[in-house]
C-alpha cells in the first residue's frame, strides 16, 4: 500500500489522465477514480486495465438521476460482481438535484439494496440530503461507508459515526468554516483524504492526487501531531476500511 489515498477523484475530468497518475505515483499516492455512471466506469477499466496505484469505482452520480433507466441501474448491479470500489453514489437535494428527488431515493436504495455493495467501500455524495443519507446508513450494514465533501449540519456527524461513516476531506475544505468544524469534530481515526478533483483547486488550479501529501501539514497543526505521527494515523484509518471491506 501507498502513503495516502485519494479516496474520490474524478480522473477523466483531467486533460491528461495518465500524466496525474503518474504524479500521484511519485508522490506515494494511490488513486481512487470514481464514476458518474456504469459506461464510464466500463471505460475506466478498459483504459486503465492493470496499471497499479488506482482502483476504478463504480458509479451513478445522483445529479445524473434524470438520464438513468431502469436498464442502466440493472447494469450497476450486474456490474457489482466486477467492483472493488463504489463511487459516486448518493443522494443530492440541493436546488439542483430536488426535481429528480424520487429517482435518487429508488436508485440510492437499489445500491444499498444489494448485499454485495454493502460489502465494498462506498463514497457516498450527501449534499442537502444529508439526514437522508446517514438514517440510510443507520438502517444498513454497509461496512465501509465514506461520507465525500461532507458539507452537512454537525449535529449529524455523531449519527455518521454511529453507522460506521468516515469523512472524506478534499484541500479545499481546510479553508473553509465548515471543514474546520469538520474537522474539530469527526475523531482522527475517521478521517480519510480525498481531492474530488479536478473539481476543487489548489491556489489557480485544478487539484491532483499528488497535491494530498501537502495536507498532512494541515493535519499536524489541526491535531497538534508531528508529521510521522498524522501519516500513521492516516495509514491506519485506510487501513482499518481496507479490512472491514
Amino acid at each position: 500500500m501507498k502513503t495516502l489515498w485519494d479516496t474520490h477523484c474524478h480522473l477523466t475530468g483531467y486533460r491528461d489522465p495518465i500524466a496525474v497518475l503518474d504524479e500521484a505515483t511519485k508522490a506515494d499516492v494511490d488513486v481512487v477514480a470514481v464514476s458518474e455512471d456504469p459506461g464510464e466506469y466500463r471505460l475506466l477499466r478498459a483504459r486503465l486495465g492493470r496499471r497499479n496505484g488506482v482502483t476504478p469505482a463504480l458509479g451513478m452520480h445522483p445529479l445524473r438521476a434524470h438520464s438513468f433507466t431502469p436498464a442502466d441501474l440493472a447494469r450497476f448491479l450486474r456490474m457489482l460482481s466486477q467492483a472493488t470500489w463504489i463511487g459516486e453514489v448518493g443522494l443530492d437535494f440541493s436546488p439542483a438535484g430536488r426535481p429528480t428527488r424520487t429517482a435518487q431515493t429508488h436508485i440510492f436504495e437499489a445500491i444499498l439494496g444489494d448485499a454485495r455493495a454493502r460489502s465494498l467501500p462506498i463514497t457516498i455524495h450527501s449534499r442537502g440530503a444529508e439526514k437522508e443519507t446517514i438514517n440510510r446508513l443507520l438502517q444498513t450494514d454497509v461496512r465501509s461507508a465514506i461520507l465525500h465533501w461532507y458539507t452537512g449540519p454537525a449535529t449529524l456527524i455523531d449519527n455518521a459515526l454511529a453507522a460506521g461513516a468516515y469523512f472524506s476531506i478534499n484541500p479545499a475544505m481546510t479553508a473553509t468554516a465548515k471543514g474546520r468544524t469538520l474537522l474539530a469534530a469527526v475523531p482522527m481515526d475517521r478521517i480519510l483524504l480525498e481531492t474530488d478533483g479536478p473539481f476543487t483547486r489548489v491556489g489557480p488550479r485544478p487539484s491532483r492526487p499528488s497535491d494530498l501529501p501537502a495536507m498532512l501539514d494541515h493535519l499536524a497543526t489541526r491535531w497538534d501531531l508531528p508529521a510521522h505521527a498524522v501519516i500513521e494515523q492516516v495509514q491506519g484509518n485506510q487501513q482499518r476500511l481496507h479490512g472491514l471491506a
